[in-house]
């Protein structure tokens, strides 16, 4: 008879030293009451943990930061966690311009190791994401308009599959796996415990800008704003975050792969909307503007959030601007808000299929989400979002997988729009058994 798997690694279990804080999450809604959670230290925990999950007939979860923001993406009430946060090992091969990055390490740590050693690579607004689940799910960037999203800059990948064996996917090796993981959303395929991704010598300079305004401008400097950053030079990353009328903050960066004196030329057309209440335009080392970008912040929240998403290919007419102002004036959380960034350059000269991620003829990406602290606001929340996604959904379209919505019922072409049937036949050819199965898998 074949030997029974054997659980590796750290192992936590219900009533075990440790278990209340293993079950944390950056968002605590999505906090769940697993069986047991299993912190790989090397690739034989992950495939071991995957078999003894399909001998005990338990549902499998992955993680890797913490950091998804819907429930039972990674983690499940009776099921089993995988989680490869302890696995966070990078060698840099610099010759090549690569680097081969375990999937359990955070965003933040990862580009600002790199930026020291003089290398630029595509990071997000948050440091404590991990770049596992970021990466296969496109990952959009601060520099995505010059260097493509994440995961237009995977080279290869280590994978655990459903039967516990390690995969390796490259162009040339379980190609159809490698399209996948390139977009096709974290958790569907089987488990990445590594990532070869190509890197960049970094500017040793860099142009950053912020500008604040008075909360009651919000239509004004959104409408602006749309009308700016798509066309701006690529060099530029630029996001826009007007919160909630609670919170009153309504604010503007962005990071330009150039001068000081040139992102000044750029921002000409922007600066001048409304009645700015500070204007900031610097230059400073990519390890300043990283930090300026995504500073170092805790690993939990403590607010309770639900999100939508969606991708812009036009502008938001009038109609739109007046959903997004009445958002902001009901949701009273302090954090909820609305979130814009530009898309272009590099991202979408890519074509639409050539990869999972398909989202490649947009103008900009937004998200909305709705926070609270009182358990008996979460509804009123969670109809909030859904409701400004029905007004929005004339003028939008899709959705990032990342930033998943489980009230959208048609999710498969609204994530991965018509690469969602080729997904579905990798999803086949390498999961018959399902065995990874979460709300809005494939």
């Amino acid at each position: 008879m074949p030997q029974e798997a054997e659980l590796t690694g750290t192992v936590i279990r219900k009533n075990d030293p440790g278990y209340q804080e293993a079950r944390r999450n950056w968002n605590p809604y999505t906090n769940a009451y697993p069986l047991v959670f299993v912190f790989a230290h090397r690739n034989e925990d992950v495939a071991n943990a995957v078999k003894w999950a399909r001998e005990n007939d338990v549902p499998i979860r992955m993680r890797s930061g913490r950091h998804a923001l819907a429930k039972d993406f990674n983690q499940t009430d009776g099921g089993i966690v995988i989680d490869t946060g302890l696995m966070d090992g990078v060698i840099l091969h610099r010759s090549q311009e690569t680097a081969i990055v375990q999937a359990g390490i955070r965003v933040g740590k990862l580009v600002r190791m790199l930026a020291q050693e003089g290398f630029l690579a595509p990071f997000g607004d948050s440091s404590t994401v991990g770049i596992g689940g970021i990466s296969t799910g496109g990952g959009i960037t601060a520099i995505q308009r010059t260097a493509g999203v994440i995961s237009d800059n995977i080279l290869s990948a280590t994978i655990v599959d459903a039967k516990g064996d390690s995969l390796h996917v490259s162009a040339h090796e379980n190609s159809d796996l490698f399209w996948a993981i390139r977009g096709g959303g974290g958790g569907n395929f089987g488990i990445i415990t590594s990532y070869k991704f190509k890197i960049r010598p970094a500017p040793r300079r860099v142009g950053i800008f912020q500008i604040i305004w008075p909360w009651a401008q919000v239509e004004t400097v959104v409408d602006a704003w749309q009308r700016w950053a798509p066309s701006a030079d690529t060099r530029l990353g630029t996001i826009l975050e007007a919160y909630s009328k609670t919170n009153g903050l309504l604010r503007s960066q962005g990071i330009f792969l150039g001068s000081k004196a040139e992102l000044r030329k750029v921002l000409e057309p922007f600066v001048a909307t409304g009645t700015p209440i500070t204007t900031r335009v610097d230059e400073v080392t990519l390890l300043e503007a990283i930090d300026f970008w995504a500073p170092n912040e805790p690993p939990f929240d403590n607010q309770n959030s639900v999100w939508s998403s969606a991708w812009e290919e036009d502008l938001l007419p009038e109609e739109a601007l007046k959903a997004i102002h009445d958002f902001l004036e009901k949701a009273k959380g302090t954090e909820s808000n609305f979130f814009f960034l530009n898309s272009g350059g590099a991202m979408n000269q890519i074509p639409p299929n050539a990869t999972a991620f398909f989202w490649r003829n947009t103008k900009y990406y937004l998200e909305w989400d709705a926070s609270w602290t009182n358990a008996a606001d979460a509804q009123r929340n969670i109809q909030l979002v859904d409701q400004t996604r029905a007004r929005l959904q004339p003028y939008i379209t899709g959705s990032y997988v990342n930033v998943p919505d489980l009230k959208i019922r048609n999710y498969g072409e609204e994530y991965y729009g018509s690469n969602f049937t080729r997904l579905r036949k990798v999803k086949a050819k390498y999961d018959p058994d399902n065995v990874f199965c979460f709300a809005q898998s494939l």
